[in-house]
């Protein structure tokens, strides 16, 4: 797969961090095996080598730069042609507010007895919010703060230091 060069945020011998080319929130990240390979089992040592590090630093940058409330990093890997690769989803406080604003995401919860509350969620629930809202829909919600342009160019200064 061809990643645009502005996507771009830094780049090791194993490895390419990006933004995410179809989500529209800022900062979400994609750290991808520069091989085709699609298990951690597979990978050269050097690749593992270099593996930790690339997680911490992306961890340590982003939420230095970006200040999100919680940030997710995950690995899915099933999708045919892509190779390793792990998601980092900024959770920010108006993302979590917009969540709670969209009555659709209610459906996901089991209250039982108990009355909705805005602390009963969990990350698999804000991550198909994030996937749905900010990667599929024609009508993302609104941006606070800076924008995958400004935020990619804030970042990749970090990964040049």
């Amino acid at each position: 797969m061809h990643i645009d060069p502005a996507y771009i945020l830094h780049e090791t011998e194993h490895w390419l961090l990006n933004h995410h080319l179809a989500s529209a929130l800022p900062g979400y990240l994609m750290l991808g095996a520069k091989r085709p390979i699609h298990s951690l089992a597979d990978m050269p040592e050097a690749a593992l080598a270099e593996l930790g590090g690339l997680l911490a630093k992306t961890q340590r940058v982003v939420e230095a730069q970006l200040k999100p409330k919680w940030l997710y990093i995950s690995r899915y890997g099933h999708m045919p042609g892509f190779p390793l690769h792990f998601h980092f989803i900024p959770v920010y406080d108006w993302v979590e507010e917009a969540f709670w604003r969209d009555d659709r995401y209610r459906l996901l919860q089991d209250f039982g007895s108990q009355p909705p509350t805005q602390t009963l969620t969990d990350g698999a629930e804000l991550t198909l919010f994030v996937w749905r809202e900010f990667g599929e829909s024609l009508t993302p919600p609104v941006i606070h703060g800076a924008s995958v342009a400004q935020v990619i160019e804030r970042l990749q200064a970090r990964f040049d230091d």
